[in-house]
């Protein structure tokens, strides 16, 4: 939690946040993922400065739980002083008890921004769903809230101006706007119409507009003049046995035993890696996400 201290920016964690959606894909599937099609209305987790305390906190906690479909869930929330934004202790259930910064006590309005990510901790732990190292899991877990519908609220809890700041998760402002934005290109839902903070919708146009160049990378048929010139040349250099595709580049060759040559690259979905001939216009269907895709290959 960023509480007046400085708000780091831009896309470092963007290789963990897209590992982090094909992994959300891969163990739910695809059936389930659509479950989740609406998210969090602000309504459900609306926090008013006279609404007792530990009542409303155990109201907002129950919405997450039915959010996230965990119906046998019952969460014990308090407060106390810490470090970190909240804990949740990640026991064998049905009770799982969650801790609160005492700072929520007065800024009662980010409770549902905590919990849609504590809760979201309790899902992926019934999942068995987890990265190895605690950055990289926690930042799985922003990503999931944010997929899954809960995370505008984690995003909507960034605020910064001359004199303070605050941010709640281990994404950056703008990686919670790219993960909204995929979202959002998935289900054709726009959360930016209940930010409250300005800075969040900000960060969700930044967002937007890093997930829009996933659909505009060659080979497929939207990229632009440039990336397609340069997919040429590395094409070229490939069919002839010169060179591999840069490291940098999103796609890669490999020729098979007895075939045509292959390129591979992510599906701007899910980011799961497809594999399709060399050989022209192609038109090919994720079978993780079932994204249809027109390449130019």
């Amino acid at each position: 939690m960023a509480n007046g201290g400085p708000v780091e920016h831009g896309f470092p964690h963007l290789d963990t946040v897209r590992a982090s959606i094909t992994a959300l894909w891969k163990r739910l599937s695809y059936d389930t993922v659509h479950t989740f099609s609406a998210s969090v209305a602000p309504a459900d987790v609306a926090f008013a400065d006279a609404d007792d305390l530990h009542l409303g906190a155990q109201r907002v906690a129950r919405e997450m739980v039915r959010h996230y479909r965990l119906p046998d869930a019952r969460m014990i929330v308090g407060f106390r002083e810490m470090t970190h934004a909240a804990n949740v202790e990640l026991a064998a259930g049905p009770e799982y008890f969650i801790e609160l910064n005492d700072r929520f006590r007065t800024h009662r309005r980010d409770i549902g921004a905590a919990l849609a990510h504590e809760v979201m901790h309790v899902y992926l732990h019934r999942l068995d769903l987890a990265f190895p190292g605690t950055r990289a899991n926690e930042i799985l877990t922003d990503t999931a809230a944010a997929y899954l519908g809960a995370g505008w609220l984690l995003l909507d809890a960034y605020r910064e101006d001359a004199a303070s700041s605050q941010k709640l998760g281990y994404l950056t402002p703008e990686e919670f706007g790219y993960v909204l934005a995929k979202r959002a290109l998935v289900f054709g839902e726009d959360p930016s119409v209940w930010f409250t903070s300005p800075q969040a919708y900000t960060a969700y146009t930044k967002g937007m507009a890093r997930a829009r160049l996933d659909e505009q990378r060659p080979p497929l048929t939207a990229a632009g003049w440039a990336g397609r010139r340069r997919y040429a040349k590395d094409r070229r250099h490939a069919q002839d046995h010169t060179a591999p595709a840069p490291p940098d580049a999103p796609y890669s060759f490999a020729a098979d035993s007895a075939g045509p040559l292959r390129v591979s690259f992510p599906c701007p979905t899910c980011h799961q890696r497809i594999r399709v001939p060399v050989r022209g216009r192609v038109r090919a269907r994720c079978a993780l996400c079932r994204t249809v895709l027109e390449c130019d290959t």
